[in-house]
C-alpha cells in the first residue's frame, strides 16, 4: 500500500557488541538509558529513492510515547501515541490503531520496523536482551552498532564524554536510510 508523507516520516518514529563482556555492560547501560526523555529535532528519510523530512518532538516514558511530526512552520502533521492499550497514528483526519508499533507499521507501511529498539538506539545504547556488535570511538562513545539487522552510526555527540547523548545518528537497513538530527534533549 502506498502512503503519504506523514506515514513515511512515521516510519522513522516507530521507528541497535562485540564479545560477551560487552553485551552485559551494554544491557546494564540500556536499562539506565531507558529513562524518560524528550527530544526535539529533525528527521530525514530515504526509502526506495524517495526522500522526505520533518520536524520531530518525541516524549518518551516507560509505558507511553507521544511523537509529533512537524511541518517547517511547526504545525503538527501527524501524532503518534503509544500506551499500555496500544498505538495510534493520527494524520490528515485519519486514525490508524494497532496493539504495537510493529503491527501499526506493518498495517500502514506494509513492513515492520524494530521500534522497541529505537528508544535505546536514540540514546546510544543497545536494546537489552538482543546481541549487538558495537564499535566505539577513542572517547568510549558508540561509533557504529549493528543490532536486529539494522546498522546504526553515530556521527555527533553533545560532548566528548563516554556518557554523552548523541545529536546525530543514521539508521540503515536494505533500501531504507533514516537520519536523525537532535537539536535538544530534555530530561524528565
Amino acid at each position: 500500500m502506498r502512503i503519504g508523507f506523514a506515514q513515511i516520516v512515521f516510519l522513522f518514529t516507530l521507528l541497535s557488541l562485540s564479545g560477551c563482556a560487552t553485551v552485559v555492560k551494554e544491557e546494564q547501560r540500556s536499562s539506565q538509558r531507558d529513562a524518560p526523555f524528550v527530544i526535539n529535532g529533525r528527521v530525514a528519510i530515504k526509502h526506495d529513492g524517495e526522500r522526505t523530512s520533518s520536524g520531530l518532538r518525541w516524549e518518551h516514558h516507560a509505558n507511553e510515547d507521544e511523537i509529533l511530526l512537524l511541518a517547517p512552520l511547526g504545525q503538527t502533521v501527524a501524532r503518534i501515541h503509544r500506551d499500555v492499550h496500544g498505538v495510534s497514528l493520527e494524520e490528515s483526519g485519519k486514525r490508524y490503531v494497532a496493539q504495537s508499533m510493529e503491527m501499526l507499521t506493518q498495517q500502514v507501511l506494509g513492513w515492520e520496523l524494530p521500534l522497541s529498539g529505537l528508544r535505546y538506539w536514540v540514546t546510544a545504547a543497545a536494546a537489552p536482551s538482543h546481541a549487538a556488535d558495537i564499535q566505539r570511538n577513542p572517547n568510549g562513545q558508540i561509533k557504529e552498532m549493528r543490532q536486529d539487522g539494522w546498522d546504526i552510526s553515530y556521527s555527533r555527540y553533545a560532548n566528548d564524554s563516554a556518557s554523552s547523548l548523541p545529536l546525530r545518528l543514521t539508521l540503515r537497513r536494505e533500501h531504507l536510510k533514516i537520519m536523525m538530527l537532535i537539536d535538544a534533549w530534555e530530561k524528565q
